[in-house]
């Protein structure tokens, strides 16, 4: 069975909005996942235009703020996030969590004083070394320990930022140390949860991030936090200038899980022999409307799908990636106008 590829414009035009791709769903339960998945965001710089790319401009984020504060969100603590899900406990409905990766000045000057006066937690990974180094563009140790003081969660993001499916398992292992005992001598405390530098993981990584102690890591693949996840790739929705409109904030707050299971393929680095990959997955939970699933990867139209039995999903892309980073995103509308959907992100080495 094929799944039909023609294109409802209007959702696919707001597709590429949101940077996911686009399909429309009926007859979904929204409820399903609620209780157990919310939605984590990521930001980098604030009010730092000459970096359109990372930045979210200051009106942006105090509509999001804004939005977050209208009652229909529960902004939690991150860790406090990943705890109910490996507990099992049950999260509130839109649940959201709020994270920055590095230790842009702006996250201390713009970003933090207008969260902690809406009474939002937010967490922050550090790369160490660039701190070290103490660029004018970055906080210093003495700032990132008053934001710990005041309730900032800090946590790890390798010493140098470095690409780290490029490195091998002694570099990569060798950088989460010297990035654990920096936080630790400087914070008192080594982190519970880690991000990966631009996002980019592999099953290597993973193994070394969980060996380290870590409770949870995070991508910068779009899709929802759930408890049926790795939870050493979880997701995150990006914002910055291009990506930050309310209509797209609004859908990533407001978002389901898509659950899956038995991914392909299950390493998230390429090579020219696994390239395009032959990507699929099987999902998890009774999703009515699979029929309708929309898949698109990286600079390519969208993907023809293929149907195996109820639930399995082969995904057929026509052309290689480029070397670097690529993504496929997998999403579903539903009845009452809230997304699922599922993201990988992939970093093709040749």
């Amino acid at each position: 069975m094929r799944i039909s590829t023609e294109l409802f414009s209007p959702f696919r035009r707001a597709c590429w909005r949101i940077g996911l791709a686009c399909l429309v769903g009926l007859f979904l339960s929204t409820t399903a996942f609620a209780a157990n998945s919310a939605a984590v965001f990521i930001y980098h710089r604030f009010g730092e235009s000459e970096f359109a790319g990372t930045n979210i401009t200051i009106e942006q984020f105090e509509a999001q703020i804004q939005e977050l504060k209208s009652g229909n969100y529960h902004v939690l603590p991150l860790l406090e996030i990943v705890q109910a899900l490996r507990e099992g406990k049950a999260l509130p409905e839109r649940a959201v969590a709020i994270t920055i990766d590095d230790a842009f000045l702006s996250i201390y000057t713009q970003a933090w004083p207008r969260l902690k006066a809406a009474g939002f937690p937010m967490t922050l990974f550090v790369a160490a070394d660039a701190v070290d180094r103490g660029g004018k563009s970055y906080m210093t140790w003495d700032q990132i320990r008053q934001l710990a003081q005041e309730g900032v969660a800090i946590g790890g993001h390798t010493d140098t930022h470095l690409h780290m499916p490029l490195a091998d398992d002694a570099t990569n292992a060798a950088e989460i140390a010297r990035s654990n005992a920096r936080l630790l001598k400087e914070l008192g405390k080594a982190p519970d949860l880690f991000a990966y530098p631009y996002g980019e993981a592999s099953l290597a990584t993973q193994a070394l991030v969980r060996k380290a102690g870590f409770l949870a890591a995070f991508g910068q693949h779009s899709g929802v936090v759930h408890a049926g996840e790795d939870p050493f790739y979880l997701p995150r929705f990006a914002f910055s200038e291009t990506y930050g409109d309310m209509a797209r904030f609004r859908i990533a707050a407001n978002a389901l899980p898509l659950p899956v299971k038995d991914v392909t393929p299950p390493d998230m680095t390429l090579r020219k022999s696994d390239n395009p990959p032959k990507f699929g997955f099987t999902v998890s939970q009774d999703v009515p409307g699979l029929e309708r699933l929309r898949c698109y990867a990286s600079n390519q139209a969208m993907a023809q799908l293929e149907r195996i039995g109820d639930a399995r999903i082969e995904v057929r892309l026509t052309e290689p990636f480029p070397r670097g980073r690529a993504r496929i995103n997998c999403t579903l509308h539903t009845a009452d106008d809230r997304w699922r959907w599922y993201g990988r992100q992939f970093y093709v080495l040749e």
